[in-house]
């Protein structure tokens, strides 16, 4: 939603302005629709939540008991999610691991290995030899899979189906995939395929993309039990209300699986869960004309939020009307109907929202943004200028 919550308004409203900028999530909310994307998934499809989108420990926890597991991809996040929520089943990914990082997660005792390369799968093959001697460690390798021509069209990015750093091509995966079946690694088990080839995709070309994914594995003529389709649900930023269908694609699911009985999917969302429970909350602190456009500088900036300058968009936002002018000098105004809301650092790119339709905005206003519950605050350049880091406010209904 672009509108914040009730409680999310009222402790933004009750901040004083040293306290802003503050990044504001709602708890519950995260808690409900992780619940309803959770009822809309089938039996055997695992939900596992890439940490990446954002690893706040009271995020995690909170998604606790809707999920199977957590998604981490570098040694720094195996540690964090491992303290955050301790006991729950990791799946360990992402290109270039380290021996350090792997040695790491066989010391954690990661459940899910995403092999990205034959070298990787040598490194862990021996590593998992000394560091867990007697354990069979459960391997994904990651495959950059061909699809149909137009398939990822509409992701806003693609980590597959073309050249990428990602995963390997389908004609190694085969000698990997090969050599893990046939016992040259017996400290290895072949669990299954993971392939994540996009973000930014709609319910019936996340389906599109699933059936490819397994109708290759189930190909290979080796024994799988589970296979992973990855995440990347679509978040539309510039119709917030507008929300992935879990419900269309829950019952694709649910199509696959009945035609694969013997057979395990996993999905890997991250954005798709978290976007929606947080708000990025600042105030205007002076409205100026240039060239016949008007420009509201916020507390803040892209220095925090850096979704926008990342994806080129425009950040939903919400103007929350303050009476109270603290100041003995004029209290500037919008004479326009559209303001561009631009933050402190010195750099024309430092722009949150365009032509925002905000009437009569004011210094002082508070101005809320919305789907900043992922990808945000942990992505963003922070010490650029060194302006004061944003708080942190967790609303839970729940206690």
């Amino acid at each position: 939603m672009t509108s914040p919550t009730p409680a999310v308004r009222d402790r933004i409203l009750s901040l004083a302005s040293t306290e802003l900028p503050a990044y504001v999530y709602d708890l519950a909310a995260l808690r409900a629709h992780a619940s309803a994307v959770r009822d809309a998934l089938p039996e055997r499809v695992e939900l596992y939540y890439a940490a990446k989108a954002n690893p706040e420990p009271e995020i995690l926890a909170a998604l606790g008991p809707h999920v199977d597991g957590y998604e981490v991809s570098s040694g720094g996040e195996l540690a964090h999610v491992a303290k955050a929520v301790p006991g729950r089943p990791l799946a360990f990914g992402g290109p270039g691991k380290t021996p350090d990082e792997v040695t790491a997660a066989l010391e954690a005792g990661a459940e899910r290995f995403h092999v990205e390369s034959a070298y990787e799968l040598r490194m862990l093959a021996e590593l998992a030899r000394r560091v867990a001697p007697g354990r069979r460690v459960a391997v994904l390798p990651r495959v950059n899979l061909p699809v149909a021509d137009g398939s990822l069209a509409g992701s806003s990015l693609a980590m597959g189906g073309r050249p990428t750093p990602f995963g390997m091509d389908p004609g190694q995966a085969g000698s990997v995939i090969g050599a893990l079946a046939d016992g040259t690694y017996p400290q290895l088990e072949l669990r299954g395929v993971h392939a994540h080839l996009a973000s930014g995709l709609e319910a019936a070309e996340q389906l599109s993309v699933a059936e490819t994914v397994v109708a290759w594995a189930t190909g290979l003529g080796a024994r799988l039990s589970e296979v992973n389709v990855g995440g990347g649900m679509h978040v539309d930023y510039a119709d917030p209300e507008r929300r992935f269908d879990w419900a269309a694609y829950g019952q694709g699911l649910a199509r696959l699986t009945e035609r694969h009985p013997g057979l395990t999917l996993r999905i890997e969302p991250g954005r798709a869960l978290t976007a929606y429970c947080g708000w990025y909350a600042t105030e205007v602190l002076d409205v100026k004309h240039s060239h016949g456009e008007e420009f509201a500088v916020v507390r803040g900036g892209t220095h925090h939020l850096r979704t926008p300058a990342t994806k080129g968009h425009d950040q939903p936002c919400s103007v929350l009307p303050v009476d109270a002018w603290p100041h003995p000098w004029p209290r500037p105004a919008a004479e326009s109907d559209r303001l561009t809301l631009a933050g402190q650092l010195c750099t024309p790119k430092d722009v949150l929202a365009r032509r925002v339709p905000a009437t009569g905005l004011r210094a002082a206003d508070r101005v809320a943004f919305a789907l900043a519950g992922a990808y945000a605050w942990n992505i963003s350049h922070h010490d650029f200028l060194m302006h004061p880091r944003p708080g942190f406010h967790f609303l839970d209904s729940a206690g």
